[in-house]
């Protein structure tokens, strides 16, 4: 079907870091592990430790999932990623150290733990 522009559109830009009240948009995400559909969004403040954000912020995404109460973050093997990349962070320093920013994606994996694919469903 063809479409005829009939005049600019410039919608407002409504995620950017000044409407966040000095907080990032960080995205967290736990590969293959889909009965969470999708990566979650939490305004986050830039000097909140690494180890809080795992202790506390990533539970609130996946502690419903049957393979998280098998996560143990002191024993599990975990490979971390952000924006793509891996990366080791460093738990005592905050996002900002660690090099994450407004609108980051972080992502894990833990190959002993596969999802779905290890619990049965």
């Amino acid at each position: 079907m063809a479409t005829t522009k009939i005049g600019e559109y410039n919608p407002p830009v409504r995620d950017k870091v000044e409407n966040f009240g000095g907080n990032y948009l960080v995205y967290a995400s736990w590969d293959n592990h889909r009965l969470i559909n999708s990566a979650m969004g939490f305004p986050l403040p830039p000097n909140m430790p690494f180890k809080v954000f795992m202790t506390e912020v990533l539970p609130l995404c996946y502690n419903d999932h049957p393979d998280f109460a098998n996560l143990d973050w002191d024993t599990t093997e975990v490979h971390w990623f952000l924006n793509g990349e891996s990366f080791t962070p460093d738990f005592d320093k905050s996002l900002a150290e660690n090099g994450i920013d407004h609108k980051s994606i972080v992502r894990f994996h833990t190959p002993t733990l596969r999802g779905i694919h290890s619990v049965g469903i």
